[in-house]
């Protein structure tokens, strides 16, 4: 069964949004939201078309890339949920896929789980992007807390992840091809594509409030959520956990190392192709640049970051993350409140760094994200 939508892309405030911001006060943000965009395109390789919905199943064996180690999360099974008779009966779960452009990856696998009862018609709704090498189904703890809170909660394997990947490294070697040919963008920006046709399908359904949807995830899916913010005001609260971080201030200060070695064979290739002995910044700046461009220039942090305001953000990272370092943030924090203070809602932004930890997403980061989106979408 598939069933045609008509969709356009909206690149202005929020519906209903009481923050009024001067003419001269939105430029800069709907300028780069405009220069993105065009980035995003700049390397669709299969022309769009357009969007469409087709029925799926749930998947039996999910796919898991890398070293990936299968098995509970506490972080995510601590996350706030109602105590609900027969929860699992009244539990909706929609397999589906979009096609936000021809060829195989522009077949777009998404999860949606909600409550068959419910007394509101439109309610809010909240995407949630995985971390590297994991898959939507990772993240099912979290779909049915937050669908038994009244959420309507919606999942999607990244590019190259979960039903997009063919074997345990697609990932992997989908970065190193856009190194060597430069005609995608695997790491972070494709998926943005995806997440911006995914917001053209969510406010056209009956049971979503289209000025409620939120976003977040982890890691990866941390930067996933940061840039579809910033590219597409439709995402209306926002929460980005260990993942927003200063590429290039990280190249500036030899601090991007653990980043680098997150996806390594793809520096690996650059540094053989570049004739180099090692691993360096300009190998590091060159890559960034070919799988990403503007990743650590006009699209880094101090400029994407206060794109979002006046929609409320919440940045959560560990006090020690070598992959996110916290010094790393100093320019955008520091111009995202001087942006919300302008909006007059300061009140709207935050960055909790939590002491001791590194890379981790843990059970007070996912408490904080759900107190959040209950502050702001409910």
């Amino acid at each position: 069964m598939r069933s045609t939508l008509v969709v356009g892309h909206y690149l202005s405030c929020p519906a209903g949004s009481s923050i009024r911001i001067s003419r001269r006060k939105m430029e800069p943000a709907a300028e780069l939201r405009s220069a993105f965009i065009q980035v995003l395109r700049s390397r669709r390789l299969n022309p769009e078309v357009p969007l469409t919905v087709e029925l799926g199943k749930p998947v039996a064996h999910p796919m898991f890339q890398g070293n990936t180690i299968q098995g509970r999360s506490e972080a995510m099974e601590s996350c706030p949920k109602e105590n609900i008779t027969d929860f699992k009966e009244k539990l909706i779960e929609e397999n589906l896929y979009l096609i936000t452009e021809e060829g195989e990856q522009g077949r777009l696998p998404v999860l949606i789980m909600s409550l068959r009862e419910s007394p509101r018609k439109r309610r809010p709704s909240i995407v949630f992007l995985h971390s590297s090498y994991k898959c939507k189904e990772w993240l099912r703890p979290l779909l049915e807390a937050y669908a038994s809170r009244g959420y309507i909660a919606v999942a999607i394997d990244s590019r190259y992840h979960g039903e997009r990947a063919s074997n345990t490294n697609t990932y992997l070697e989908a970065l190193v091809s856009a190194w060597k040919i430069g005609d995608t963008m695997p790491f972070i920006f494709d998926t943005v594509w995806d997440l911006i046709k995914l917001g053209d399908y969510l406010i056209q359904r009956e049971d979503i409030d289209p000025a409620k949807i939120g976003i977040t995830g982890e890691s990866l899916g941390g930067m996933h959520a940061w840039f579809a913010a910033a590219a597409d005001t439709r995402y209306a609260v926002v929460v980005p956990i260990i993942g927003v971080q200063g590429f290039k201030w990280s190249i500036d200060n030899n601090k991007w190392q653990a980043r680098v070695d997150s996806i390594k064979p793809v520096f690996e290739e650059a540094r053989i192709d570049l004739g180099k002995k090692e691993i360096d910044k300009e190998v590091v700046e060159k890559v960034w640049d070919r799988i990403a461009p503007g990743l650590a220039s006009e699209f880094d942090s101090p400029y994407t970051v206060p794109a979002i305001v006046p929609r409320p953000l919440l940045i959560l990272n560990g006090a020690d993350d070598p992959r996110c370092p916290l010094a790393g943030l100093e320019a955008p924090v520091a111009r995202a409140v001087e942006a919300y203070k302008d909006a007059g809602c300061l009140e709207k932004f935050e960055l909790i760094a939590e002491p001791g930890i590194g890379h981790q997403m843990t059970p007070s980061m996912v408490k904080q994200a759900s107190n959040w989106f209950d502050k702001f979408l409910k």
